[in-house]
């Protein structure tokens, strides 16, 4: 019962004082403007008591505040260690682009984990006065989609079409910000194929039959993002092997036209795009070669990021991204949620029964870097946690307009020992 509190008694309103129930946002929108009280995400410094004390300096110390007050460190995969975050244009946008979800069915709370977590960061790096432009991509034409649209007598866009929008509803029950762009791979056949003759012209690929292939052996620094040699790269481990590749590592471009596939015209025949040239494509397109931020769930880091860091260097060798953050997995008994091992857990499913935001809250009670290992447990203890917390909200917006309905006599730490025990401060009744 407790589990579901979050899901049924408390669905984001709260009552008025005489009773009455509000939304939630129309409740907090009678709290006073807070702006001036900001937190900053440093310790308390003392501040001059003279508003007449400024000095020649005071735009140096005006910038240096500026620069404190949004501190911010990340652990970049790349570098293995924790950085202090300096976007490229200090003055300007923070680019960051996450690679999105291949829509052929619903989500699970894998996926959820990862775009719950850039969502943080985004709504982070905006209360630090960022401007960010984010972008996360839609997949739209893929193995996967194509066959699972065969299995249904479908056409693969509106199987993939009615999938991303599933997505986006569930991001928002999950109250996680739209990005600034949400670009289709179908979108942007286009900007693919000319990074596939850059690289080709570079000498970083190679033709075969109508299907394009990168060359790691003519990329030397292959390996730097994941730390894996060639070596380590067994063949035919994630795709089939093609004994046309020159390296069993080499890794498609471009493939070429099978029959009943979508196919769009290029320099070597009709085909589609491969995986990873569509994330370099279209975060050079929004974002440009360089920008600050990329991100995903740790599986991607090899083989997909290493790719496009690949990719996008043989392409123009002055790309670069300044830091890559990966997020941990959701384990179900200590392996990996995913579609292809059936162990998955569809966000619609956990909706069903509890709140949203239990699941969101759910997903940040880890360390987004470590693993989260899914259980019912977790999700009612998570449920009662989110349900105490708009219980003190309600608590506090009856303190804001009418500070009378809780009594001079009725300390804070009472207040808390009666959340605790399920119990109204307001009514000293059980709720």
């Amino acid at each position: 019962m407790a589990a579901r509190r979050a899901a049924g008694l408390l669905p984001l309103l709260l009552s008025s004082p005489s009773g009455a129930r509000i939304p939630l946002r129309r409740a907090l929108s009678l709290v006073p403007s807070l702006r001036s009280y900001r937190l900053l995400s440093h310790p308390a410094r003392s501040f001059s008591t003279s508003p007449f004390s400024a000095s020649a300096s005071a735009s140096n110390g005006a910038a240096a505040e500026t620069e404190r007050t949004r501190e911010l460190h990340l652990y970049n995969t790349k570098s293995r260690k924790k950085e202090h975050f300096r976007p490229r244009a200090p003055d300007g946008e923070v680019g960051m682009y996450v690679c999105g979800v291949t829509p052929y069915d619903d989500s699970h709370i894998g996926h959820a984990r990862a775009y719950v977590a850039f969502d943080v960061l985004y709504r982070y790096l905006r209360y630090l006065a960022y401007e960010v432009r984010y972008v996360r991509n839609f997949t739209d034409i893929d193995d996967k989609i194509i066959a699972r649209a065969n299995q249904l007598g479908e056409d693969p866009f509106s199987l993939s079409k009615r999938f991303s929008d599933d997505f986006l509803s569930d991001m928002a029950n999950l109250q996680c910000l739209p990005p600034s762009v949400e670009p289709r791979v179908s979108d942007h056949i286009d900007q693919i194929i000319n990074m596939i003759k850059q690289i080709l012209d570079n000498n970083c690929a190679y033709v075969v039959g109508g299907d394009v292939y990168f060359s790691v052996d003519n990329f030397p620094e292959y390996g730097e993002l994941s730390g894996r040699k060639l070596d380590d790269n067994r063949a035919g481990e994630r795709v089939a092997v093609d004994e046309r590749k020159r390296n069993p590592a080499d890794f498609a471009l471009w493939k070429a036209a099978k029959d009943g596939e979508p196919w769009w015209d290029s320099p070597w025949g009709p085909g589609r795009p491969g995986w990873h040239i569509e994330c370099s494509a279209m975060s050079a397109h929004y974002l440009g070669l360089s920008f600050d931020i990329h991100g995903g769930g740790e599986d991607l880091i090899f083989p997909h990021h290493e790719n496009e860091i690949a990719q996008s260097r043989a392409a123009c060798c002055d790309s670069s991204i300044n830091y890559w953050i990966h997020n941990g997995f959701v384990n179900v008994n200590s392996q990996k949620m995913s579609k292809s091992l059936g162990n998955f857990v569809t966000i619609r499913k956990v909706i069903e029964m509890y709140h949203p935001l239990a699941l969101r809250m759910f997903l940040l009670g880890t360390h987004y870097r470590s693993p989260i290992n899914y259980t019912i447990e977790q999700l009612n203890v998570a449920s009662d946690r989110l349900y105490y917390t708009y219980q003190v909200v309600q608590l506090l917006v009856a303190i804001i307009v009418s500070p009378r309905l809780l009594g001079a006599h009725l300390r804070i730490s009472q207040v808390i020992m009666l959340l605790k025990e399920g119990r109204s401060p307001t009514l000293g009744c059980h709720v």
